[in-house]
């Protein structure tokens, strides 16, 4: 296997925004790195580059040593799995794993050898003589993968693998990529638009956004310490709760005021700025529902979702110049009807505070 390296990659097409700006990202040898973002971020296009199948306008490629840059994407030695399964329809699961091996004149007991230890390692080994019609979506995507695994490339690439399956045979496949990565040790590069593939799958999650690379850090890092109001938005279900007001300073306690309610701060230290206009950001996770004489602010019931597992309540808190909307995640033992009114508390240690005009995070 070897590192993925991308250096100041810029790609702009004809009359049009740039796709890619300035990206420098870096997959070591052995690592799963998840790129993520909205649709239009740009995450398939760095797909296609390191691939081949896109030239960068400007930037470099490195696959190990070598500057891959210029070079046709069947010289990258590279492997990529797409969405469609881009199988054979008229070659069987056998054909199908063979074919790329022997378009690369590869010794016939040596791809026999590879073929029976692939499929035997996705499970596989028993739908050898069917054909992709014959196959389930979650047996073709696992032949989708060995046809790339039999060819023992320096990296493989990954172009929203998943998508096509149904929910359950989805999370599946997932747990099966995850056990079939550490068993390899293979580098690779995962590209979707499912923020819980990306933090269940990957070592690191890279976050795009408009072409830009916003955060890289593990999956954990990033999900509670956000680089910014993009990635604390963007990452999480439901999104994050954002609510713009002031910090001010009183008695040696950091104060958060808005219009609808006043929040105390104690422990300072996690605050480095001087600002006085914030935007707070708190999770959803990370509002609970309290009685009355404990609430930081009541709000009214809007909607209530129920999620079998926990509860998904959307509620307003009325204030002078317009009012609030809060999304709390809570148990389901939690008694609750629209219109009531329901205590919250603010969990001090989750909270977020972000610069309301560049969206950087504060502390």
């Amino acid at each position: 296997m070897a590192t993925i390296r991308l250096e100041n990659i810029h790609k702009t097409y004809t009359g049009s925004q740039p796709a890619i700006s300035d990206l420098d990202l870096e997959v070591t040898d052995g690592e799963l790195v998840v790129l993520v973002g909205p649709s239009g971020c740009g995450k398939s296009t760095v797909l296609r580059i390191v691939a081949g199948l896109e030239t960068p306008t400007r930037g470099r490629v490195f696959l190990g040593e070598h500057n891959v840059t210029n070079l046709p994407p069947q010289d990258r030695n590279i492997a990529m799995v797409f969405q469609n399964y881009a199988l054979y329809p008229h070659k069987s699961v056998r054909e199908n794993l063979m074919f790329g091996l022997r378009m690369r004149n590869v010794p016939t007991p040596l791809i026999t050898e590879r073929v029976e230890r692939i499929a035997t390692t996705l499970g596989i080994a028993s739908l050898l003589d069917r054909k992709p019609a014959q196959l389930s979506g979650g047996q073709r995507q696992r032949v989708a993968l060995g046809r790339a695994l039999v060819r023992e490339p320096q990296a493989f690439l990954l172009d929203e693998p998943l998508s096509n399956l149904d929910v359950k045979l989805r999370i599946e496949t997932r747990a099966e990529l995850a056990r079939l990565h550490r068993h390899l040790g293979a580098t690779m590069l995962y590209v979707t638009h499912d923020q819980e593939e990306a933090m269940t799958l990957g070592d690191r999650v890279a976050v795009l956004h408009n072409g830009r690379l916003q955060q890289m850090a593990p999956p954990l890092d990033v999900y509670r310490r956000p680089a910014n109001v993009l990635v604390a938005g963007f990452l999480g279900s439901p999104t994050m709760n954002f609510v713009h007001g002031e910090l001010d300073e009183e008695r040696g306690s950091v104060r958060f005021r808005c219009s609808a309610f006043v929040l105390t701060i104690n422990d300072t230290h996690r605050l480095h700025t001087q600002r006085r206009d914030v935007v707070l950001g708190v999770r959803p996770q990370d509002v609970e529902v309290v009685t009355l004489p404990e609430a930081d602010v009541t709000a009214r019931v809007d909607i209530i979702e129920s999620r079998g597992n926990d509860l998904v309540i959307h509620l307003e808190l009325l204030a002078e110049n317009g009012g609030y909307t809060l999304t709390v995640v809570t148990s389901p033992e939690k008694e609750a009807a629209v219109d009531d009114r329901l205590g919250l508390r603010f969990r001090r240690d989750r909270l977020h505070f972000f610069d309301p005009d560049s969206g950087t995070r504060l502390h």
